[in-house]
């Protein structure tokens, strides 16, 4: 949650954190900001200085070649100014652009190396969704740096320049028979000074304490902001939308989000802080602003009239002091901003500098020509964080690389926990998981994962191109994914794709995208298993919306193109297995039976038996 009782210090020092960040992943961002704010802070400044000039000619001697030269210098400072704003501001556009893109994989790059287990966890899943929440609130966090450092850098350099111009203002002295003779004298100049000062501190100040509401309101936004992301964009979700229209479900839908989501309502809380003290203290703001815009002509216009200066130094010092006190006001404001964003910068590294507790381990595992690994459950139990029942308890089983393992049992029964664990997504709470010999905690943990191809029940492909998919990666062999897409059934369907395997998936990235059916999308991700080409390739139900005679077919036939591999099989079917080597009976997180078909279906008294003659109907012989 946004922490709002943060140190000054402490916020400004996640801020620059941020800042280093940015920097890293997006070289030349600040520079171009900075470079972009220069001019145009300053450009104004220029107009300002020139017009000045020129009034005063036309106001004095009305020197024609003089006048002409001021106008020149007007017109081809503006033109010069005017271009390298321009190109400045593609530069600074550009590099924006590049952070919008950039700044996602800020927190997918912590997703792909933190515990698989933490992701798991509601707390962080709930600490992600609040990131992602301030920041479509506002920007809020890692995105409002960039505004943040581009609006200080402008006010900085429009303070600089409005003091060069405005500093003659002081100097110039009020003659002494004018009887304005006290605007000379230094107590004067500070009372007038300070008088500025201040209210260009107060319009800030006011100004910020209106923004906190922002900060104080943003842990109220996490409902809404969730409802919002579902019902705000339900057709986003296409595989409910048949139960949507089935069921008439839009009025009901419409009536939940309509009557609960009143976080952003006319009536809530954030509507009554508008109407309120929130709207007060801004518009006590703009109010400040006002005094402070008339306290600088009273001042400017009584030093004319005393005769210190001519009239051309009028719109100098009013529009300089104007803009000076203006960037003394959004300096200080943005001071305000930089402490309200460290709350919510806390909440975002929070996340990003979230320990890995999993031991990722130093050996590297053998590259054994032979591949001879073998694979040990020894008296392993786990229960995943935050729950008190085991998911599985005492589980001790070992197969061989080149073996045929099917883990079957009821749904629930600890099948997919028992290969989360094999693939060491989690790490046991009591027990060893031993390759060869050795705890596989001990080995590098990209190391182990390289040994092993895993096609999940829930398997997910991407919006991109066929190769890409198979692959997993951009750069990739054309002969073996061919082949790979062949060997797993696909090669039918390859032949009739308009562009082979440059043909994207789905819609969201190319509109010439295909769609492919269930029983294609699986093909794929046995193909994308087979390209990877690991020693252990697992097969966790990804035909579970098939029928039992076609899931049999389509086992039976992986069985045949893995070769020496160590398959595993999850099924809570039976007859899809038949023809491995072993098979383990899991039920309430247990292994309960270890043996073949014949063995199993022989032993009238076990579970094997029971579940074999329940779904007898369903096989073929």
């Amino acid at each position: 949650m946004t922490d709002h009782n943060l140190s000054n210090w402490k916020a400004v020092k996640l801020n620059c954190r941020a800042i280093a960040v940015w920097q890293k992943l997006c070289p030349g961002l600040f520079l171009s900001i900075l470079t972009s704010s220069v001019f145009q802070a300053l450009s104004p400044y220029v107009t300002i200085w020139l017009s000045a000039r020129i009034i005063e000619e036309l106001a004095g001697n009305r020197n024609p070649k003089i006048l002409f030269r001021l106008v020149l210098i007007q017109l081809a400072s503006s033109a010069i100014l005017t271009l390298a704003n321009g190109i400045l501001n593609r530069w600074k556009s550009f590099k924006k652009h590049c952070s919008d893109r950039i700044h996602d994989k800020i927190y997918m790059e912590k997703m792909f190396q933190m515990d698989y287990a933490d992701i798991d966890r509601q707390y962080i899943f709930d600490l992600y969704s609040q990131i992602c929440q301030n920041n479509n609130l506002n920007g809020w966090g890692f995105r409002f740096i960039i505004p943040l450092f581009e609006e200080y850098a402008t006010a900085a350099f429009q303070c600089l320049g409005g003091i060069g111009l405005t500093v003659s203002l002081f100097l110039s002295p009020v003659p002494k028979d004018s009887g304005f003779a006290f605007l000379n004298h230094p107590l004067c100049m500070i009372v007038i000074t300070a008088l500025l000062l201040l209210t260009a501190v107060l319009s800030s100040a006011c100004s910020n304490r209106s923004s906190r509401y922002w900060s104080l309101y943003a842990p109220m936004t996490k409902l809404g902001n969730r409802y919002y992301r579902f019902y705000g964009r339900i057709m986003e979700y296409q595989k409910r939308m048949e139960d949507f229209r089935i069921y008439s479900q839009h009025e009901n839908v419409y009536s939940v989000y309509m009557t609960r989501n009143t976080i952003f309502a006319p009536g809530s809380k954030l509507a009554e802080y508008a109407r309120g003290p929130m709207g007060l203290w801004r518009a006590a703001s703009r109010g400040i602003l006002a005094v402070l815009t008339g306290i600088t002509c009273i001042f400017v216009c009584l030093k004319y009239y005393a005769g210190a200066f001519g009239i051309g130094y009028i719109t100098q010092y009013i529009s300089a002091m104007s803009r000076l006190f203006q960037g003394v006001s959004d300096f200080l404001k943005h001071t305000g901003h930089l402490y309200a964003n460290g709350g919510f910068l806390k909440t975002s590294f929070e996340f990003l500098d979230l320990k890995n507790a999993m031991y990722q381990g130093s050996l590297t595992t053998e590259k054994r020509s032979d591949r001879q690994y073998q694979i040990e459950f020894k008296d392993v139990s786990f229960r995943y964080p935050g729950s008190s029942r085991y998911a599985l308890r005492h589980v001790s089983l070992k197969f061989q690389i080149g073996s045929r393992l099917a883990v079957v049992g009821m749904n629930g029964s600890g099948k997919t926990t028992f290969i989360k664990l094999l693939c060491r997504l989690y790490d046991p709470c009591e027990g060893q998981i031993l390759l060869n010999g050795i705890d596989i905690r001990k080995y590098r943990y990209d190391d182990y994962l390289n040994l092993f191809s895993v096609v999940f029940q829930d398997f997910q492909l991407f919006a991109l191109s066929l190769g890409e998919n198979t692959a997993g990666k951009a750069d990739y062999d054309h002969k073996c994914v061919m082949k790979c897409l062949e060997q797993a059934g696909f090669a039918e369907r390859l032949s009739a794709l308009p562009d082979g395997l440059q043909t994207y998936l789905y819609k969201e990235m190319d509109e010439t995208g295909v769609e492919i059916s269930g029983g294609e999308a699986q093909k794929i991700a046995i193909a994308r298993a087979l390209y990877k080409d690991a020693p252990f390739i697992i097969l966790d139900e990804p035909t579970a919306a098939l029928d039992p005679v076609a899931e049999m077919e389509t086992y039976a036939k992986f069985n045949e193109i893995a070769g020496d591999k160590t398959t595993v099989y999850i099924s809570h079917r039976l007859s899809s297995c038949k023809f491995c080597d072993e098979i383990a009976v899991f039920h309430e997180g247990t292994v309960i039976q270890m043996g073949s078909h014949e063995e199993l279906v022989s032993d009238r008294n076990g579970k094997y038996y029971e579940l074999w003659y329940a779904q007898a109907q369903y096989y073929t012989s």
